[in-house]
């Protein structure tokens, strides 16, 4: 929540400092002007590729931890015993069953509570794979500008 506020706060700043720039390099007729305007769109790319690098890396620490020590599963197995007996209830309330045993219903319940956690770790390798494309595709953009960088001696 506080990123998306931060977000359009950043976004307008650079916008700002953009429009500012481009003002002053177009106000001062000098040869150095076309190189304030470079620069600036290299800086800004190696920004935009950095916060996409680093984006992509938090997610894909996320994912490994997911992967890791995926959530447990959130109900219990006393309120899951209640709702199978309350659902067999409702359903057959014409009909005379015999109700589930105590083992019967664990077993069920063991087997829907590793089916979770199977499909958690599957969820998270598929988000460690896109996470890894965040990394990927904007690293080669940013090692190509920043090779370009144009370092001025002092």
């Amino acid at each position: 929540m506080v990123v998306s506020m931060i977000l359009p706060i950043v976004i307008i700043t650079m916008l700002v400092f953009v429009m500012v720039a481009l003002a002053s390099a177009r106000s001062e007729n000098r040869e150095g002007g076309e190189d304030v305007v470079k620069n600036i769109y290299v800086y800004l790319v190696l920004f935009a590729t950095l916060m996409m690098v680093i984006g992509g890396s938090v997610s894909a620490f996320m994912a490994v931890a997911d992967i890791v020590a995926p959530t447990p599963y959130y109900q219990s197995f006393e309120d899951f015993k209640r709702f199978e007996i309350e659902r067999k209830d409702s359903i057959d309330s014409e009909q005379e069953t015999v109700k589930p045993s105590e083992e019967e219903l664990r077993e069920k319940y063991e087997a829907i509570v590793k089916a979770e956690m199977d499909r958690q770790i599957l969820r998270a390798k598929n988000n460690l794979i896109k996470s890894f494309g965040w990394i990927i595709i904007p690293l080669p953009v940013f090692i190509y500008f920043q090779k370009n960088l144009v370092k001025k001696p002092v």
